[in-house]
């Protein structure tokens, strides 16, 4: 069976340079790509498309249908036991972020 090699999502968004920016300057995402109302934004294998749409409905009014994405990452343990915890963006898009509690981390793999 074929494998998924990479995660790309495409999100309608009111304005595509503030959304880029937001994916850039707090989640660590860099922009490579931007022309015509669109803006790609990529942080190792996932790819987030951000298409300008300012008639569409705000994603902040879909509730739980908001979610879009669930990204395991490697995230160190914390005292207080968080492993698992969601981002709401500007635009109201949730993405749920989680550490897989199988794998181990290294203090070369921990970021602040």
């Amino acid at each position: 069976m074929t494998r998924i090699l990479e995660n790309h999502y495409v999100l309608a968004v009111p304005e595509a340079d503030a959304s880029s920016s937001f994916y850039r300057d707090v989640l660590g995402f860099r922009e490579v790509f931007a022309g015509d109302g669109w803006r790609f934004v990529r942080r190792e294998n996932c790819t987030i498309i951000l298409g300008a749409c300012p008639d569409a409905i705000p994603a902040s009014e879909l509730g739980d249908h908001s979610y879009f994405a669930y990204l395991v990452v490697t995230i160190a343990d914390r005292p207080w036991g968080m492993r698992e915890f969601g981002i709401r963006t500007p635009d109201g898009h949730r993405i749920m972020i989680a550490h897989d509690m199988g794998e181990t981390t290294t203090n070369e793999e921990e970021e602040c």
